[in-house]
Protein backbone atom coordinates (compact mmCIF):
# COMPACT_ATOMS: atom_id res chain seq x y z
CA UNK A 1 0.00 0.00 0.00
CA UNK A 2 1.22 3.28 -0.95
CA UNK A 3 1.38 5.27 2.40
CA UNK A 4 0.20 9.02 1.96
CA UNK A 5 -1.47 9.83 4.53
CA UNK A 6 -0.62 9.51 8.17
CA UNK A 7 -2.38 9.88 11.70
CA UNK A 8 -0.83 10.13 15.30
CA UNK A 9 -3.00 10.68 17.74
CA UNK A 10 -1.91 11.62 21.45
CA UNK A 11 -4.05 9.03 23.57
CA UNK A 12 -2.90 8.39 26.78
CA UNK A 13 1.04 8.69 26.10
CA UNK A 14 3.00 10.19 29.29
CA UNK A 15 5.60 11.12 26.67
CA UNK A 16 4.44 12.25 23.36
CA UNK A 17 7.65 12.85 22.07
CA UNK A 18 8.77 9.68 20.80
CA UNK A 19 5.34 8.94 19.46
CA UNK A 20 5.52 12.36 17.66
CA UNK A 21 8.95 11.78 16.35
CA UNK A 22 8.54 8.31 14.84
CA UNK A 23 5.20 9.39 13.30
CA UNK A 24 6.64 12.44 11.55
CA UNK A 25 10.00 10.91 10.78
CA UNK A 26 8.24 7.82 8.83
CA UNK A 27 5.85 10.73 7.17
CA UNK A 28 9.46 12.39 6.30
CA UNK A 29 10.80 9.59 4.94
CA UNK A 30 8.08 8.52 3.10
CA UNK A 31 6.99 12.06 1.48
CA UNK A 32 3.59 11.51 3.35
CA UNK A 33 1.08 13.97 5.48
CA UNK A 34 1.10 13.68 9.16
CA UNK A 35 -1.46 14.63 11.16
CA UNK A 36 -0.47 14.70 14.94
CA UNK A 37 -4.44 14.95 16.84
CA UNK A 38 -4.60 15.92 20.23
CA UNK A 39 -8.25 14.49 21.41
CA UNK A 40 -9.82 16.91 24.62
CA UNK A 41 -11.58 15.28 26.88
CA UNK A 42 -15.00 16.47 27.34
CA UNK A 43 -15.49 17.67 30.73
CA UNK A 44 -19.18 15.95 31.05
CA UNK A 45 -17.59 12.53 30.36
CA UNK A 46 -15.37 12.50 33.59
CA UNK A 47 -18.40 13.53 35.81
CA UNK A 48 -19.91 10.25 36.82
CA UNK A 49 -23.64 10.57 37.31
CA UNK A 50 -23.46 13.96 36.75
CA UNK A 51 -25.61 16.26 39.72
CA UNK A 52 -26.19 12.78 42.36
CA UNK A 53 -24.43 13.97 45.33
CA UNK A 54 -22.71 16.66 43.83
CA UNK A 55 -23.08 20.21 44.34
CA UNK A 56 -23.21 22.90 41.15
CA UNK A 57 -19.89 24.38 42.35
CA UNK A 58 -18.54 20.98 42.90
CA UNK A 59 -19.26 20.22 39.23
CA UNK A 60 -17.88 23.54 37.88
CA UNK A 61 -15.08 22.59 40.05
CA UNK A 62 -14.32 19.28 38.39
CA UNK A 63 -15.26 20.87 34.80
CA UNK A 64 -12.54 23.71 35.03
CA UNK A 65 -9.38 21.08 36.34
CA UNK A 66 -10.57 19.27 33.56
CA UNK A 67 -10.64 21.89 30.97
CA UNK A 68 -7.41 23.23 32.22
CA UNK A 69 -5.61 19.66 32.02
CA UNK A 70 -6.57 19.59 28.54
CA UNK A 71 -5.18 22.74 27.56
CA UNK A 72 -2.03 22.05 29.41
CA UNK A 73 -1.58 18.87 27.74
CA UNK A 74 -2.54 20.89 24.09
CA UNK A 75 0.11 23.64 24.77
CA UNK A 76 2.65 20.96 25.64
CA UNK A 77 1.87 18.88 22.64
CA UNK A 78 2.32 21.52 20.34
CA UNK A 79 5.42 22.37 21.77
CA UNK A 80 6.86 19.54 21.35
CA UNK A 81 5.10 19.39 17.67
CA UNK A 82 6.88 22.75 16.62
CA UNK A 83 9.96 21.78 17.91
CA UNK A 84 10.05 18.09 15.93
CA UNK A 85 8.36 19.52 12.34
CA UNK A 86 11.55 22.21 12.66
CA UNK A 87 14.32 19.78 13.60
CA UNK A 88 13.17 17.46 10.38
CA UNK A 89 11.98 20.37 8.03
CA UNK A 90 8.85 19.72 7.78
CA UNK A 91 6.51 21.75 6.02
CA UNK A 92 2.81 22.71 7.77
CA UNK A 93 0.30 22.04 5.80
CA UNK A 94 -3.39 21.28 6.10
CA UNK A 95 -4.66 20.99 2.83
CA UNK A 96 -3.33 18.79 -0.54
CA UNK A 97 -0.49 20.06 -2.87
CA UNK A 98 2.43 20.19 -1.61
CA UNK A 99 5.77 18.85 -3.27
CA UNK A 100 7.38 16.85 -0.54
CA UNK A 101 6.30 15.96 3.40
CA UNK A 102 4.17 17.71 5.29
CA UNK A 103 2.22 17.51 8.55
CA UNK A 104 -0.67 19.69 10.83
CA UNK A 105 -1.57 19.99 14.11
CA UNK A 106 -5.33 19.20 14.87
CA UNK A 107 -7.34 19.25 18.21
CA UNK A 108 -10.74 17.68 18.70
CA UNK A 109 -12.99 16.78 21.63
CA UNK A 110 -14.45 13.53 22.42
CA UNK A 111 -13.12 10.00 23.74
CA UNK A 112 -9.24 8.96 22.48
CA UNK A 113 -10.39 5.23 21.44
CA UNK A 114 -13.90 6.85 18.78
CA UNK A 115 -11.89 9.46 17.46
CA UNK A 116 -8.44 7.61 16.66
CA UNK A 117 -11.13 4.83 14.91
CA UNK A 118 -13.40 7.77 13.01
CA UNK A 119 -10.26 9.59 12.07
CA UNK A 120 -7.99 6.28 11.58
CA UNK A 121 -10.21 4.92 8.40
CA UNK A 122 -9.13 8.24 6.69
CA UNK A 123 -5.63 7.88 7.34
CA UNK A 124 -3.01 4.90 6.10
CA UNK A 125 -1.37 4.78 8.89
CA UNK A 126 -2.26 5.17 12.40
CA UNK A 127 1.15 5.37 14.69
CA UNK A 128 0.35 5.29 18.43
CA UNK A 129 2.68 4.97 21.84
CA UNK A 130 2.99 1.67 23.23
CA UNK A 131 1.10 1.24 26.44
CA UNK A 132 3.31 0.66 29.50
CA UNK A 133 2.09 -0.23 32.80
CA UNK A 134 2.01 3.59 34.17
CA UNK A 135 0.39 4.20 31.06
CA UNK A 136 -3.71 5.90 31.05
CA UNK A 137 -6.29 3.48 30.42
CA UNK A 138 -7.28 4.80 27.07
CA UNK A 139 -4.00 4.23 25.70
CA UNK A 140 -5.40 0.44 25.46
CA UNK A 141 -8.23 1.54 24.66
CA UNK A 142 -7.16 3.52 21.50
CA UNK A 143 -4.75 0.55 20.62
CA UNK A 144 -7.28 -1.70 20.87
CA UNK A 145 -10.04 0.72 18.83
CA UNK A 146 -6.53 1.47 15.89
CA UNK A 147 -6.60 -2.43 15.59
CA UNK A 148 -10.21 -3.25 15.63
CA UNK A 149 -11.90 -0.46 14.78
CA UNK A 150 -10.49 1.73 11.81
CA UNK A 151 -9.60 -1.17 8.92
CA UNK A 152 -6.17 0.69 8.83
CA UNK A 153 -2.70 -1.01 10.08
CA UNK A 154 -1.17 0.62 13.13
CA UNK A 155 2.23 1.78 13.91
CA UNK A 156 3.00 0.71 17.63
CA UNK A 157 5.97 2.70 18.96
CA UNK A 158 8.27 1.30 21.70
CA UNK A 159 8.47 3.49 24.96
CA UNK A 160 11.53 5.99 24.69
CA UNK A 161 12.09 4.75 21.48
CA UNK A 162 14.43 7.36 19.57
CA UNK A 163 16.51 7.22 16.40
CA UNK A 164 14.30 4.44 14.17
CA UNK A 165 15.82 3.32 10.55
CA UNK A 166 12.89 2.21 8.37
CA UNK A 167 15.53 2.24 5.69
CA UNK A 168 17.23 -0.21 7.49
CA UNK A 169 16.38 -4.31 8.10
CA UNK A 170 12.57 -4.89 8.43
CA UNK A 171 11.45 -8.04 9.83
CA UNK A 172 8.29 -10.13 8.79
CA UNK A 173 6.71 -12.59 11.35
CA UNK A 174 5.19 -15.08 9.35
CA UNK A 175 2.41 -17.72 10.11
CA UNK A 176 0.07 -17.53 7.13
CA UNK A 177 -2.64 -15.82 8.25
CA UNK A 178 -5.01 -14.07 7.05
CA UNK A 179 -3.86 -10.72 9.46
CA UNK A 180 0.15 -11.35 8.93
CA UNK A 181 -1.07 -11.35 5.01
CA UNK A 182 -2.84 -7.70 5.95
CA UNK A 183 -0.17 -6.48 7.75
CA UNK A 184 2.34 -7.43 4.97
CA UNK A 185 0.59 -6.24 2.48
CA UNK A 186 -0.15 -2.57 4.06
CA UNK A 187 3.85 -2.56 5.00
CA UNK A 188 4.89 -3.27 1.20
CA UNK A 189 6.02 0.33 0.28
CA UNK A 190 8.29 0.20 3.70
CA UNK A 191 9.45 -3.55 3.01
CA UNK A 192 10.71 -3.04 -0.37
CA UNK A 193 12.58 0.22 0.77
CA UNK A 194 14.26 -1.80 3.42
CA UNK A 195 17.98 -2.39 3.35
CA UNK A 196 17.34 -6.01 3.92
CA UNK A 197 14.38 -8.45 4.73
CA UNK A 198 13.85 -11.26 7.15
CA UNK A 199 10.91 -13.42 6.80
CA UNK A 200 10.51 -14.98 10.37
CA UNK A 201 8.79 -18.30 11.31
CA UNK A 202 8.03 -20.33 14.15
CA UNK A 203 8.87 -23.85 14.25
CA UNK A 204 6.02 -25.17 16.38
CA UNK A 205 2.70 -27.76 16.02
CA UNK A 206 0.71 -24.45 14.76
CA UNK A 207 3.35 -23.28 12.40
CA UNK A 208 4.86 -25.14 9.34
CA UNK A 209 8.50 -23.88 8.79
CA UNK A 210 7.34 -24.32 5.20
CA UNK A 211 5.12 -21.09 5.51
CA UNK A 212 8.69 -18.64 5.22
CA UNK A 213 9.81 -20.12 1.84
CA UNK A 214 6.14 -19.21 0.77
CA UNK A 215 6.55 -15.42 1.97
CA UNK A 216 9.73 -14.97 0.42
CA UNK A 217 8.60 -16.70 -3.02
CA UNK A 218 5.94 -14.36 -3.21
CA UNK A 219 8.16 -10.74 -1.99
CA UNK A 220 10.21 -12.02 -4.89
CA UNK A 221 7.47 -10.92 -7.52
CA UNK A 222 7.91 -7.98 -5.95
CA UNK A 223 11.33 -7.30 -6.54
CA UNK A 224 12.48 -8.36 -3.15
CA UNK A 225 14.83 -10.82 -2.29
CA UNK A 226 14.35 -11.50 1.86
CA UNK A 227 16.10 -13.73 4.00
CA UNK A 228 14.07 -16.94 5.76
CA UNK A 229 14.96 -17.87 9.20
CA UNK A 230 12.78 -20.36 11.45
CA UNK A 231 13.21 -20.29 15.15
CA UNK A 232 12.19 -22.76 17.85
CA UNK A 233 10.88 -21.34 21.49
CA UNK A 234 13.12 -24.08 23.16
CA UNK A 235 10.91 -23.60 26.51
CA UNK A 236 9.99 -19.96 25.87
CA UNK A 237 6.67 -18.62 24.77
CA UNK A 238 6.65 -18.00 20.77
CA UNK A 239 6.08 -14.37 21.53
CA UNK A 240 9.57 -14.20 23.68
CA UNK A 241 11.25 -16.73 20.99
CA UNK A 242 10.48 -14.07 18.21
CA UNK A 243 11.78 -10.83 20.01
CA UNK A 244 14.94 -12.55 20.62
CA UNK A 245 15.46 -13.53 17.18
CA UNK A 246 14.59 -10.07 16.27
CA UNK A 247 17.36 -9.14 18.87
CA UNK A 248 19.87 -11.56 17.53
CA UNK A 249 19.26 -10.88 13.96
CA UNK A 250 19.41 -7.26 13.64
CA UNK A 251 15.69 -6.45 12.91
CA UNK A 252 14.97 -2.58 13.73
CA UNK A 253 11.20 -2.65 12.77
CA UNK A 254 8.72 -5.56 12.92
CA UNK A 255 5.79 -6.62 10.48
CA UNK A 256 3.33 -9.13 11.54
CA UNK A 257 -0.54 -10.04 12.29
CA UNK A 258 -2.18 -8.81 15.44
CA UNK A 259 -4.56 -10.95 17.10
CA UNK A 260 -4.57 -13.53 14.59
CA UNK A 261 -6.38 -15.54 17.68
CA UNK A 262 -9.40 -14.46 19.88
CA UNK A 263 -7.95 -11.46 21.54
CA UNK A 264 -10.02 -12.71 24.20
CA UNK A 265 -8.21 -15.65 24.52
CA UNK A 266 -5.26 -13.57 24.54
CA UNK A 267 -6.01 -11.26 27.20
CA UNK A 268 -6.92 -14.20 29.39
CA UNK A 269 -4.57 -17.00 28.56
CA UNK A 270 -1.98 -14.67 26.60
CA UNK A 271 -0.50 -15.02 23.15
CA UNK A 272 2.10 -13.53 21.04
CA UNK A 273 0.64 -10.66 20.01
CA UNK A 274 0.43 -9.67 23.62
CA UNK A 275 3.63 -10.64 24.90
CA UNK A 276 4.81 -8.49 21.88
CA UNK A 277 2.79 -5.54 22.51
CA UNK A 278 4.39 -5.78 26.08
CA UNK A 279 7.85 -6.21 25.69
CA UNK A 280 9.20 -5.06 22.00
CA UNK A 281 11.77 -2.33 22.14
CA UNK A 282 11.63 -1.71 18.19
CA UNK A 283 8.88 -0.27 16.00
CA UNK A 284 5.73 -3.02 15.51
CA UNK A 285 4.17 -2.64 12.35
CA UNK A 286 0.68 -4.66 13.09
CA UNK A 287 -2.51 -4.99 11.06
CA UNK A 288 -5.54 -7.06 12.23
Amino acid sequence: MNIRTILVPLAGSDDMKPVMELGLTIGRDLGAHVNVLHVRSDPKDTIPLLGEGMSVSMIEDMIQITEKEGSDRAAQGRQVFDELVGQLSLEVATEPGGSGPTAAWSEEIGRDDEVTARRGRLSDLIVLGRPTKTSDVSSTLTLNAALFDSGRPVLVAPPGGEGHNFSGHIGISWNGSAQSARAVGSALGLIAGAGKVTVLTAASDQTSAARGPELAAYLGWHGIQPDARTFTANGQSIGAALLADCVESGVEMLVMGAYTHSRMRQLILGGVTRHVLEEATIPLFMAH
